[in-house]
């Protein structure tokens, strides 16, 4: 199963291989009207979900034919390795499937070179049917419109040592809900443990500058803002854990396994994580199990963060009617919530958050986490901008670096990881 993450490099190259002729204008690259009468044959491709999912697909796409005669849906599924790659020689030689499997960031230059649909044009009825911060998450700064119908969604809660916390004092019935709780407890717990306990493993993530209330890009997406007094504030507060050893000492270099081994010998108090960790630490560390806090993303503005995948409709396509149409019937309320329960993710549509499957606990560690990670769902934002790849995270890690480190100072460092980012912007087209 794809974990939608963008962890995608090629996507920020994309626009530099497409034809001439489709860079430049943006826009839908052709009329987005949608109506008429919905038949022929379409493509839909998915990514790295065949392996898995075959049948759930195969009767989809069944359901879908029959209830639209004289249409044909050919399913091809990527692997997702290359999966970018794949999209940017599609796309190059006009060969990119009529509905497409995306996430936000290989939508962005797709939608610059007039190859993704405008929803909001073609599709605007169904926008009320979605999570309105779902459908914002195919949306391109610079740009009007929407570029994908949001498709699943996911995130996770934050787990907590409860033990960990009772020992240094602190009321374990009470985690840390906003970054000054978190920075004010991860010191006492550094202080009354001699250094021993962190309550962190990792350095600040684009998601963590946009949970502590950072504006990240500006509005036109032609420059990033995070550099600005309230990013500034954030990475000063990192060093101050970093220095008190509230910070691991190797969060510069930590992997989620890593800190996930940490969490579990009780090195460190707070960790994000799934349902399959509480099972891990169900037969690892029953003492620790017994411990288990479980509480919402820490966040400053109410807001915790999401990823989301979505379903694009080419911009090009001979069948906009039938393309539109499937693409709107895979990520259908129905559609969505019979796909939620075969995966552990959430549906982005309107309401299905509040079906018992995602609101009454049975006892188990699955319902005990999903419950709580579709509650925060239902406002929920995708913080990182669809602009930013994976060269700009590598900029802004070794920026945070070197402000820890004491190398720059947290000033420096934002300013510099602003400017090399905005570099690599310029480069994207």
């Amino acid at each position: 199963m794809r974990i939608p993450r963008r962890t995608l490099a090629a996507a920020a190259a994309l626009v530099a291989v497409l034809p001439l002729s489709a860079c430049g204008g943006g826009g839908d690259g052709g009329s987005a009207d949608a109506s008429g009468k919905v038949e022929g044959d379409i493509t839909f491709q998915t990514w790295n979900l065949r392996a898995n999912f075959k049948p759930y697909f195969e009767d989809l796409i069944a359901e879908f034919e029959k209830q639209h005669p004289g249409t044909d849906v050919k399913w091809v599924d990527q692997p997702a390795e290359g999966y970018a790659d794949k999209i940017s020689a599609d796309a190059a030689g006009g060969t990119l499937p009529d509905v497409v499997n995306v996430s936000p960031d290989l939508v962005a230059p797709l939608a610059k070179a007039g190859l993704a649909l405008d929803l909001d044009k073609a599709a605007g009825q169904y926008e009320k049917e979605y999570l309105p911060g779902a459908w914002a998450g195919h949306r391109i700064p610079g740009m009007t419109g929407t570029y994908a119908f949001p498709w699943y969604l996911n995130t996770g809660p934050l787990f907590y040592n409860k033990s960990l916390f009772e020992e240094a004092g602190l009321d374990p019935e009470q985690p840390p809900k906003t970054y000054d709780d978190l920075f004010a407890n991860a010191l006492r717990i550094a202080e009354k443990t001699g250094g021993e306990v962190a309550t962190l493993a990792n350095v600040p993530t684009i998601e963590d500058f946009g949970r502590y209330g950072v504006p990240l890009m500006d509005k036109e997406g032609t420059g990033f803002t995070f550099d600005d007094a309230k990013g500034v504030e954030l990475l000063t507060k990192y060093k101050e854990l970093y220095d008190a050893k509230a910070l691991d000492p190797q969060a510069l270099t930590a992997t989620p396994e890593s800190s996930g081994k940490k969490f579990l010998t009780g090195a460190v108090a707070m960790n994000p994580g799934s349902a399959l960790d509480l099972g891990n630490f169900k037969k690892q560390a029953p003492n620790l199990y017994k411990n288990i806090g479980i509480t919402d993303q820490i966040t400053s503005t109410g807001h915790v963060n999401m990823y989301v995948m979505g379903v694009m409709v080419n911009a090009q396509t001979q069948r906009k009617p039938a393309a539109v149409a499937f693409a709107h019937f895979v990520t259908d309320a129905a559609h969505q919530m019979s796909f939620a329960k075969k995966v552990a993710i959430f549906p982005s549509t309107a309401g299905s958050l509040d079906d018992p499957y995602f609101t009454k606990e049975d006892g188990t560690d699955e319902t005990r986490v999903r419950v709580a990670a579709a509650q925060s769902l239902k406002t929920a934002v995708n913080y990182t901008p669809v602009l930013f790849s994976e060269q700009m995270k590598t900029e802004l890690r070794n920026a945070v670096a070197r402000a820890l480190q004491g190398k720059e100072s947290p000033q420096e460092a934002l300013d510099n990881a602003v400017k090399a980012c905005d570099r690599l912007l310029q480069q994207q087209g």
